[in-house]
């Protein structure tokens, strides 16, 4: 089992950063991919960014490549979402999640379906 706890959410006005930051403990050597998705009222669960554990290569969502920032601290178990230039539409509560599932194809890091570990997730709300 991995537990996963989010932290840094909050309000802040368009154009401003925020810093997430999941904590993970449990059998967390085992973790292939850690990632971020993001949910809003009556929509599905939207992949955000995720990076490979190990090998820290990172992959993001077309609607957040250039403006957010993946990056794990393994030492300290942490993972973060380092996320600039804000917009409305990324209000959402965002979730941290951990897969210890390896998987082929390209992109095939972004189906929620991998990551069978789960945070509560923290509300991110960006005012316009």
């Amino acid at each position: 089992q991995v537990q996963l706890v989010e932290s840094g959410g909050g309000l802040v006005q368009a154009g401003g950063s925020l810093r997430l930051s999941c904590a993970a403990s449990g059998r967390t050597f085992s973790t292939v991919f850690m990632g971020w998705f993001r949910q809003v009222p009556d929509k599905e669960r939207e992949f955000v960014a995720a990076i490979n554990w190990s090998f820290g290569l990172t992959g993001y969502s077309d609607s957040v490549k250039g403006r957010f920032t993946i990056s794990r601290d393994n030492a300290k178990n942490m993972l973060y979402l380092q996320m600039d230039t804000l917009k409305p539409e990324d209000t959402a509560l965002y979730y941290c999640a951990a897969s210890d599932n390896h998987c082929s194809g390209a992109g095939c890091y972004k189906g929620p379906n991998l990551y069978g570990y789960w945070g509560q997730g923290t509300q991110v709300t960006v005012s316009s």
